[in-house]
């Protein structure tokens, strides 16, 4: 009996397989087959999280495992000292980074950290905002705005990307693998993404400020969208002033979205993927109240980096965005029209390695961190 039984389970997964193989993103994907060519230009940095590149042309780039580098028009790559404690944990880290507009007067920086500070064991994403000593390669005047409350040992889904927009700084916390607790639960952090004043303190417009003051509740008045999975993109489109984002799902069901004030994304209530196991965890890909994602990919292409292109040296993708496959080492190039992607288009079939962030530069060039590879930059 059991051996029939262990057979029938086998048989069924097999469907399952099939039938998620045979699956399709919501937008068809074509196919650009132009032979661009990269440079390695800095090779150091195994896991390059974040990169920001300074008004003087060089770069400040993040290595997960807790190093931040100064990276010159040389190639050399310089160890910024004064980083706080960094939980190097699975996916956890030093994380993301971002200058303050006003940088060349304050040289004020943003960036994200798994942070072991605070309640329980373990640890959680933090937003810390500091000041760059540039002759002394030092950090200076730090201070954490925002760390995700209640630590956990889980490794998985910290987060986080950061982005600046109209003076307000935006930054994710994943769901940290709790995703039948934090996504959906307004007092609880992880699965959002925040918004905060530059100094840290929380707008009175947050959608959910007036809430919290009615029901005098624990509601986390910095979040301002929710119901999300593990968001590793995060940009200002354009001039527009809207926020998109795109987050990983678990087998298929990664996704792209406008992210709005208030606005429920669905995790995991409603999704387009299923478990890794290849059972489901919900039979619904819609649900009133929820937003649907503007893109979403099956199989899943683990999306992570994600950049509006408006430079000159690329001049057939200005006003698109651009991000990276960490499953299949590539990037896509997003066509969006009246807040919506109306085109999906891949370059580079390989680029040698998981494609963990993509920026462009304030001297207009592409550039590309690749886990294994270093810090490429896309030539035109």
């Amino acid at each position: 009996m059991r051996f029939y039984m262990k057979y029938l389970i086998a048989i069924v997964l097999i469907f399952i397989t099939l039938a998620f193989a045979q699956a399709k993103d919501s937008i068809e994907l074509s196919r650009d087959d132009k032979n661009y060519k990269t440079e390695l230009m800095w090779p150091e940095i195994t896991i390059p999280w974040g990169m920001v590149m300074l008004p003087d042309g060089r770069m400040l780039a993040t290595e997960r495992s807790g190093t931040l580098f100064l990276l010159d028009k040389h190639k050399k790559a310089i160890k910024i000292a004064g980083l706080p404690t960094i939980h190097a944990n699975g996916q956890g880290g030093l994380l993301d980074i971002a200058l303050h507009p006003d940088f060349k007067k304050n040289n004020v920086l943003f960036f994200t950290f798994a942070s072991n500070e605070g309640k329980g064991r373990g640890s959680n994403t933090a937003l810390m905002r500091a000041k760059l000593d540039i002759n002394k390669l030092k950090l200076t005047h730090k201070k954490i705005l925002y760390k995700g409350e209640f630590n956990s040992y889980n490794s998985e889904h910290y987060g986080s990307r950061i982005v600046i927009a109209d003076n307000y700084i935006y930054f994710s916390i994943g769901d940290r693998g709790a995703r039948d607790l934090n996504p959906q639960n307004l007092s609880l952090d992880g699965g959002k993404i925040y918004r905060l004043h530059l100094d840290g303190s929380i707008p009175l417009d947050n959608p959910f400020v007036h809430q919290a003051k009615i029901n005098s509740s624990n509601i986390k008045t910095a979040t301002y969208s929710y119901g999300h999975r593990n968001p590793q993109g995060l940009i200002k489109f354009g001039q527009t002033g809207q926020i998109w984002s795109h987050e990983h799902g678990p087998r298929g069901g990664d996704e792209v979205n406008l992210i709005q004030a208030g606005k429920n994304y669905g995790w995991p209530v409603i999704s387009y993927g299923i478990n890794y196991s290849y059972t489901r965890f919900t039979d619904l890909t819609e649900k009133e109240g929820m937003e649907q994602p503007k893109l979403y990919w099956v199989p899943s292409i683990a999306p992570s980096g994600m950049a509006f292109i408006n430079s000159v040296k690329y001049p057939s993708w200005q006003g698109k965005v651009l991000l990276g496959s960490m499953k299949f080492n590539h990037l896509i190039l997003l066509d969006i029209l009246d807040d919506n992607v109306i085109k999906q288009t891949k370059l580079l079939d390989d680029i040698g390695g998981r494609v963990r962030n993509v920026i462009q530069g304030s001297d207009g060039f592409i550039y590309l961190g690749v886990d294994g590879v270093g810090i490429l930059r896309l030539l035109p």
